[in-house]
Formats: structure tokens, C-alpha cells, sequence
């Protein structure tokens, strides 16, 4: 996934530019994507029989049109957008044939916070091993606590199965909602 408020932001930013030239297509480009926001929102709650790729194919080529014809833009920013988009398009507008995906990672970017803190406070691991261990840490610590487990319960367990020679407990499985 790719988050669209970054995108939406680079789009206003070239819509903000003081190049005619540039703003014309930023404009463009970022009605496209709300429009396709909205359509993803309404989606949620009421699909359209056709799916929203079909009912908004032709606005999809155009968006691929406008980035075909300025990647190689003598604009820095409004180039590396387009190019961005001919590169990452499939992925981008994923969405638009999912609406149930999250356009935003601000939940991936909200689980990582504390971790991030913990190695700024830390000041670092210090060693490619140390890197390693706290990422498969984290990463352990984190699956646990969204699938409400006990994280020291199940590192216990591993520990314990690799001291025997014992295979290894596999993660606990995601909870059904009832």
C-alpha cells in the first residue's frame, strides 16, 4: 500500500506551484485522486454494481497519460511525481479496486511510534545483530499485542522449546471477531 495523504500532498504542492504550467497539471492530477477518495468512501458503503476500476477507467488513463507525458518533466518535483505514479500506479490506486483497503499507513506509522522512541532513547543497538534481535523483538511484541496475547508468555515458550531442542511455537493465531 501506498499512503494517499503523502500523495495528496505532493499533488497540492504542485497545484500550489507558481508555474502555470505546473499547478494546471497538479490541479488536475489531485481532483482525479479526490475523486477517486471520495468514490472509495461511498464504496465502503454502498459498492457500485461495476466496481469503481471500471467506473472510473477512463479517468485512470488519463491520470497514466498525464504521467507518461511529464516523467521526464524539466519541472524536478512534478517529474519525479509522474514518474512515481507510472512506477508505483498498480499499487497507488490499488484502493480504487479495494475500497475496503486504508488509503492512509497512518496505523502502520502509529504501531512503529514507540519503537522508534525506544531506539532514539536508547541511543541505537550499536550492531548489525542488535538491529536484528530488536526489529524480530518488536515485530513479536507488537503481532502479540494486536492478536491479545501475552508477548512474554509466548517469547517464555520459545525460549524454553529452543533450550529442549523442541521445534518452535508458531504465533498465535489472529482472534476471529465474534
Amino acid at each position: 500500500m501506498r499512503c494517499w495523504a503523502h500523495r495528496m500532498r505532493k499533488l497540492r504542492g504542485l497545484a500550489e506551484s507558481s508555474d502555470a504550467r505546473v499547478a494546471e497539471v497538479g490541479k488536475e492530477m489531485e481532483g482525479l485522486m479526490k475523486t477517486w477518495m471520495a468514490a472509495i468512501y461511498a464504496a465502503r458503503i454502498d459498492p457500485p454494481p461495476e466496481g469503481l476500476r471500471i467506473r472510473y477507467a477512463a479517468a485512470i488513463e488519463r491520470l497514466r497519460q498525464q504521467c507518461e507525458a511529464h516523467q521526464a518533466d524539466d519541472h524536478k518535483v512534478l517529474g519525479s511525481v509522474a514518474r512515481e505514479f507510472l512506477y508505483e500506479g498498480k499499487v497507488i490506486l490499488r484502493p480504487v479496486n479495494e475500497p475496503h483497503l486504508p488509503l492512509t499507513n497512518n496505523a502502520a506509522e502509529q504501531a512503529l511510534r514507540h519503537w522508534v522512541i525506544a531506539r532514539y532513547l536508547s541511543h541505537g543497538t550499536r550492531s548489525e545483530e542488535g538491529s536484528r534481535a530488536f526489529a524480530l523483538l518488536a515485530s513479536v511484541i507488537e503481532t502479540c499485542r494486536r492478536r491479545e496475547a501475552c508477548a512474554w508468555r509466548y517469547l517464555g515458550t520459545v525460549i524454553e522449546a529452543a533450550r529442549k531442542g523442541l521445534e518452535l511455537p508458531a504465533l498465535l493465531a489472529i482472534p476471529v471477531a465474534a
